[in-house]
Parts: structure tokens; sequence; C-alpha cells
């Protein structure tokens, strides 16, 4: 009974110290897994934090390239290389399109508002200038409109060789019977700089359309920009247009 008993509490140490065995062997185990998914995972992180930093260096470089793309561009702009003008320029676009009433330049108005009944459309590229450009501009009676003398017969070569190009320092005046003076002080469509500047009264606004009168364009003239008419700044009352005693009313 003494021997059953003893070979009892054998069998019951082996199975204690089997169990304890198996499971230290499977907390090694999972110890084992749950440091290498540990490991695995602070090695994604790493990998995960340098391509971060790469893509955020990368970024920052691609912007201060840009950066100093555009302030070149604006040095580039706003400084002759060199004392000739003729390097320097300034490319502008045209925000819209006049559809005048007027199809050629012969009995197109000398001057706006002569014509108050004449009617244009001034339709801007949607694809530059979207329809809430205009939001405002109906509740002014008249606008400015900058433009450029586009049927000039000498424009091509003014612009492609400017050099080459020569325009008159003089010209006719049609109210001084004739008489020619400087083309700064005239209304010449013939400048060095071809850009004319014109007021229309404003009819109505209607989505990316202008609705004008009193105007003095030829059908198809580019525009390059419109600005309300303020008659707080834009009216000189006490102006003054007469050269010596030689006329008292200008209109050139």
């Amino acid at each position: 009974m003494a021997a059953s008993d003893g070979t009892s509490s054998k069998w019951l140490t082996v199975s204690i110290t089997l169990a304890v065995a198996a499971i230290s062997a499977t907390s090694a185990i999972s110890v084992y897994f749950l440091m290498k998914k540990s490991n695995d995972f602070h090695r994604k992180v790493r990998e995960l934090e340098t391509s971060l930093k790469a893509s955020l260096g990368k970024c920052a470089a691609e912007r201060q390239g840009r950066i100093r793309a555009q302030q070149a561009l604006r040095k580039a702009l706003a400084q002759p290389k060199s004392d000739n003008l003729e390097l320097t320029s300034y490319p502008m676009t045209p925000i819209a399109m006049i559809q005048s009433c007027f199809s050629t330049r012969n009995g197109t108005p000398r001057q706006p508002l002569l014509v108050p009944l004449a009617r244009a459309c001034l339709i801007f590229d949607t694809a530059r200038v979207p329809p809430a450009s205009l939001e405002g501009l109906g509740e002014y009676s008249h606008c400015w409109i900058i433009y450029v003398f586009h049927l000039n017969t000498d424009l091509e070569k003014l612009w492609k060789q400017p050099s080459e190009s020569k325009f008159k320092a003089k010209v006719r005046v049609p109210r001084l019977k004739g008489e020619r003076m400087g083309v700064f002080a005239t209304r010449s469509p013939h400048r060095p700089s071809p850009i004319g500047l014109t007021v229309a009264k404003v009819e109505a606004v209607e989505g990316h359309m202008v609705l004008l009168s009193g105007v003095d364009l030829v059908d198809g003239t580019p525009v390059l920009d419109v600005k309300p008419y303020l008659p707080y700044c834009d009216s000189i009352q006490e102006q003054q247009c007469q050269i010596g005693l030689r006329w008292t009313m200008c209109y050139v």
C-alpha cells in the first residue's frame, strides 16, 4: 500500500513538472511571437518615419524650387536685362472680346459716346474669367475699357521687330484742321504701344457678358481689362486742354 502511494506521488510530480514545462514552453513561444511582432511593428514604424521624412524633404525642396522660379520670373519681368527697353516685355493676354455693330474701322466713331445708340457686347473668356468677377459691375453707369488696336497695319512688325518698327512722332489732329501734334497729345491709334482706352455705358450684365452702349470699338476688338467709371475721381472739374491760344476745346 505504501509502495502504491509512492508511485502515485511520483506520477503526480512528473505530471505537474510536465504541465509546468508545457506552460513554460507555450509562454516562451507566445513571448517570442509577441516580441517578433513588436520588432516588426517598430521596424515598419521606422520605415514609415524615414519615408515620411524623405517625402517632406522632397516637398520642401519642390516648394523652394517653385518659390525661386517665381522670384526669378518676377525679377525678370520687373527689371530689364540691359539698358535697352526692347529686351523687357510684360506678356498680356486678352480676357474678353468685343462684339460690335461696327464691322470695319471705317464708320466706327472716333470717340466714345458720340453715338449713344451704338451697341456692343463684351464677352469674357470663361476659361480665364469666372462670371463672379463681374458681380457689382452692373451697379455702375459706365465702365472703362482697356483694349488693343488689333487692326493696326504695323502691329505685327511692332511686336516682333520693335527695333525696326518706326512710329510717327507727330500726327494730324482733325480738330486742328490737320495741324500736327505729338502722338501722346492725341488719341491716335498708331502709338508705340498700341493700347487704347475708352468708356462706355453699362446697359446690363448677364453671366459672362456685359451689354454696352455708346461704344467706339470695332467688332472683334480684344480687351485687356475693364474698370468701373468713378465720377468722384474720374471726372475732373477744372480741366484745361488748350495749347497757347490755338484752341479752347480739346477733342483729339
